[in-house]
């Protein structure tokens, strides 16, 4: 099946690239929302460590864990961007 994908998009050279470009442009994208997600999260720990300054500590390593788990989706996004462009983009 993916095969018969790929045949395609070698078919449709010109049209495929454009929309390979546009795919990886799509992916890249999440990134936006990541930067969303992760202010979001790092404004509400700041929030929740200024009401109470003594779990500051417990706060702040269940912010970093809570972002880093948001920036693993920008990462995926970011090697399906890399993907589509060198290896589909090479056809």
């Amino acid at each position: 099946m993916l095969l018969n994908v790929l045949e395609a998009v070698k078919d449709l050279a010109p049209i495929g690239r454009g929309m390979i470009a546009l795919a990886a442009a799509i992916a890249v994208s999440a990134g936006m929302a990541n930067a969303l997600g992760e202010a979001k999260v790092a404004v509400k720990a700041l929030d929740a460590m200024m009401r109470t300054p003594e779990q500051a500590s417990n706060i702040r390593n269940t912010m970093i864990l809570g972002i880093s788990l948001v920036e693993t989706t920008a990462i995926y996004g970011l090697l399906i961007a890399i993907l589509l462009i060198f290896v589909l983009g090479s056809f």
